[in-house]
């Protein structure tokens, strides 16, 4: 599978999804507002020229969303909501609702404002505030992590969501010592090479 991917929250999550599935996969990388994604050509598979995007064969896929329903559907490792019926589904309803509200949005900060934009354009405030928060949430997932592969179901949208925060925090350099579950899923990241390809400039 191909992924076309350009330094932004999404496409980090998906780059994320194949290094902790284990899948291969090619990337091509773009620069944000790439001139190449407005030609004919990148057009056919991203008609808004926009990233991220997959093609695997015949298959053309441009929703972040939509990507990761078909490479949880097609390899078989998980899925995005727990059946109702499981035990898991309460746990994964709460543990969503944590990680839309209070992950994600501070992740989101850190990766514009600390790895996406030059120094000079960074709003420190805002960074130093997501960091501090970022940093208490580690906590929360540590705990949540105790025994699993992954923090709810076999593995599902809450999973890609803390898991990404989890990469955030590494590349800040975040000291997780007192945190060994988080630890030991940040080492797992960290030996996937190809997600620090992912990250290079």
């Amino acid at each position: 599978m191909k992924i076309y991917h350009a330094p932004n929250t999404r496409s980090v999550r998906i780059v994320w999804l194949f290094e902790e599935l284990g899948l291969p996969y090619d990337l091509e990388k773009h620069k944000l507002g790439d001139p190449g994604m407005r030609s004919p050509e990148y057009l056919k598979v991203h008609p808004m020229g926009r990233v991220p995007a997959l093609q695997d064969g015949d298959t053309t896929i441009f929703e972040s969303g939509a990507i990761v329903q078909y490479v949880l559907a097609k390899h078989g490792k998980g899925r995005l909501v727990p059946d109702t019926a499981s035990p898991e589904f309460p746990q994964y309803l709460q543990w969503l609702h944590y990680a839309e509200g209070m992950i994600m949005p501070p992740v989101n900060i850190i990766v514009v404002e600390t790895i996406l934009l030059p120094p000079d354009r960074r709003n420190q405030v805002n960074v130093d505030r997501a960091t501090k928060l970022l940093s208490r949430m580690l906590g929360a997932i540590d705990v949540h992590l105790a025994g699993r592969e992954f923090l709810a179901g076999d593995f599902s949208g809450a999973d890609i969501m803390t898991g990404h925060a989890c990469t955030v925090a590494r590349r800040l350099g975040a000291d997780v010592s007192d945190k060994p579950n988080v630890a030991a899923y940040i080492e797992r990241l960290n030996a996937r090479p190809a997600l620090k390809r992912a990250w290079a400039a």
